[in-house]
């Protein structure tokens, strides 16, 4: 009986631990439920989304049954779970934002840029502690800018451009240090704000500037001040006594300088001798500039396994990408820069780092976080899974192409969205000058994401129009660029019209007349066959009677309107993607047909792309970066 009672008595303890861990664990779990039992943060997000009107479903996968939002489209997630970046720049949506948005606590980053959202800012978005980044640019928001945004003491860059929001700018805001300010092309009131910022843009307020905006022509940041002297002392006594140890301290002062002077200059030297000392090992890996993630080299030297040869995924210009695996399991592409502007300094390379970074659009490959040391500049990306359109043209899955027509015409559009977005809507507008199929990476479902851009700007400190080094791929570069090394919007249109052809053709234009066996390059032979009516004899042999031919004409015809020589007959990107949504091409194809002589300039004799790339004296960098990154 004793037994059977210790038994019993252990057993009902037990019971009672296994108790105590269940409600302790439901109670753990109920602080991420709302009162209805939903998780908060589906509950929140699911408020946005029926409140904003979505006319392409980007926010189709958005169900507020669901118990894990990190899955949904344009949402990102902490690694525990919660989400930390909201990013829908660009998606023609419209409606009100939902005050819910306050209830994303750990939210950092918020980029609803470029669309037509209307309203108040919500003040909500002032619970928004760890806010990084809030990007409420060109839309359509108006009333006040809420005094809550003062509570963002983690915000770092804050665009309100281009909107219609009145009223004084919040002076709750002038205690916020902050590397970017934009509220210019509004119609605040009031007097010129008071900010701390490296950037600070209000041009296009009328009641702040005036008509001419003299007063805003040249806005500079408040100079930091210094705090008031709080060691005032009311009698000379204890002022007299105060200089005493102030005096006596300074002697072992000026020894401990000497000391660390000295450390200094062994550290200096040590540096000199081991070119892979990481100067940056003291930073927190943690810490982030903008919503980038600051990793040290020591971190992704590993990752790399040391930057071993066999984990990379392809070369170029710009550099080396390697494949890397982090500590936490998460794969990325590494990039490590081979010609980063050491005269233009650590502060200059972040910057121009954050900026890129805030390029967001769904075909535009993000970037994750960088690193920066004396001798080293990386930036780390998400790792692609299906590589690049050059390295997959070639590619069969189960004895059949892996990118089919059908694949093939809608990464031609995802690439024209994205490059819309660089030229267009980003802010600031970004040339990318290396389009090309080896800079078109592929996700896990084949959509087009372009790679690379802004690097061209980060590594060239030079006027953003001119270069005397031309960077990009024989084969793919626009005439002028070639002719003079003057670079622009049309220089990618250029270059997107070859990637047009290498998707036709199951080509690159850079071995074409190696593989082909052709005289001359793939555009000229393409403007031959399409002259003669033998598009037949263009296509990839993989695709030949699996697509339709009037819409290969349409493509075809797209290609050529794009890659004309003069630049100035040559479509917008927006108009491209207008073209091959189908709409205005017909009108431009025969517009085209009635210029006499489309070359590069009047009295040209050169006909041939191909006399281009022979006449031209400037350096080329041939790029290949085709693997999966």
């Amino acid at each position: 009986m004793k037994i059977e009672k210790d038994y019993m008595g252990r057993s009902n303890f037990m019971l009672c631990k296994l108790g105590l861990l269940v409600l302790a664990l439901a109670e753990a779990s109920s602080a991420t439920l709302s009162p209805t039992g939903v998780n908060y943060e589906v509950e929140a997000l699911a408020a946005i989304k029926s409140d904003l009107i979505d006319p392409h479903n980007v926010l189709e996968n958005w169900d507020s049954n669901s118990v894990d939002p990190c899955s949904w489209r344009m949402v990102t997630c902490t690694p525990d779970g919660y989400v930390s970046a909201l990013g829908l720049p660009s998606q023609s949506l419209s409606g009100i934002l939902s005050p819910a948005i306050g209830n994303l606590s750990n939210l950092q980053s918020v980029l609803l840029q470029n669309n037509a959202i209307s309203g108040p800012i919500p003040t909500s978005i002032g619970n928004l502690v760890k806010l990084q980044t809030l990007d409420l640019s060109n839309n359509n928001f108006n009333g006040d800018i809420p005094d809550s945004l003062g509570n963002l003491k983690n915000l770092n860059y804050l665009r309100l451009n281009n909107n219609s929001l009145t009223g004084p700018f919040p002076e709750s805001l002038s205690t916020v240090g902050l590397t970017l300010v934009d509220l210019s092309f509004n119609n605040l009131s009031g007097s010129l704000p008071k900010i701390s910022a490296r950037t600070f843009k209000i041009v296009g307020n009328p009641l702040i500037c005036g008509v001419k905006a003299a007063n805003c022509s040249a806005v500079f940041p408040e100079p930091l001040s210094f705090p008031p002297d709080a060691l005032k002392e009311s009698d000379s006594g204890t002022k007299r006594r105060h200089m005493t140890i102030v005096l006596g301290a300074s002697f072992s002062a000026v020894f401990g300088v000497i000391i660390i002077i000295g450390l200094l200059v062994w550290l200096r030297y040590r540096h000199n001798q081991q070119i892979f000392f990481d100067v940056n090992d003291q930073y927190d890996p943690e810490v982030c500039l903008g919503h980038l993630r600051r990793y040290t080299f020591k971190e992704l030297r590993a990752a790399t396994d040391h930057f071993n040869s066999k984990n990379i995924l392809g070369r170029g210009g710009f550099g080396i990408v390697y494949k890397g695996s982090l500590n936490d399991g998460t794969l990325v592409a590494v990039k490590r820069l081979k010609d980063y502007n050491t005269a233009g300094g650590e502060i200059q390379f972040q910057t121009e780092v954050e900026m890129i970074s805030l390029a967001v659009h769904r075909n535009l490959l993000r970037l994750c976080g960088f690193c920066s040391t004396e001798n080293e500049r990386l930036l780390v990306y998400p790792f692609m899974p299906n590589g690049s359109v050059a390295s997959r043209l070639r590619d069969h899955i189960h004895g059949r192409p892996a990118l089919d027509w059908a694949r093939r015409k809608r990464i031609a559009l995802g690439t024209a969205r994205g490059l819309v977005y660089l030229h267009e809507q980003c802010d600031p507008r970004i040339i990318h000058r290396d389009v090309k199929a080896a800079n078109i990476l592929l996700d896990e479902d084949f959509e087009a994401v372009v790679g690379d851009f802004g690097l061209a700007k980060l590594l060239d400190h030079r006027e953003s129009h001119v270069s005397t080094a031309v960077r990009g791929t024989v084969g793919h570069i626009a005439p002028e660029y070639l002719s003079t090394g003057q670079s622009s919007d049309k220089t990618d249109v250029f270059g997107f019209g070859i990637l047009l052809l290498e998707l036709i053709t199951g080509q690159r234009a850079l071995d074409f007349g190696r593989v082909a066996n052709q005289k001359g390059v793939m555009l000229d032979w393409v403007k031959k066959l399409h002259q003669e009516g033998k598009l037949n004899l263009m296509v990839d042999k993989d695709l030949r009677g699996k697509l339709d031919r009037v819409e290969l004409e349409e493509m075809v015809q797209v290609a050529l309107l794009c890659t004309q020589f003069n630049p100035l007959y040559r479509p917008k990107m927006s108009e491209v993607l207008k073209m091959l949504e189908g709409d205005g091409l017909a009108e431009k194809w025969e517009a085209s047909q009635k210029v006499e002589t489309p070359r590069f300039r009047p009295c040209d004799p050169r006909q041939r792309y191909s006399d281009f790339i022979e006449e031209s004296s400037l350096v080329l960098e041939a790029m290949e970066l085709s693997g999966p990154r």
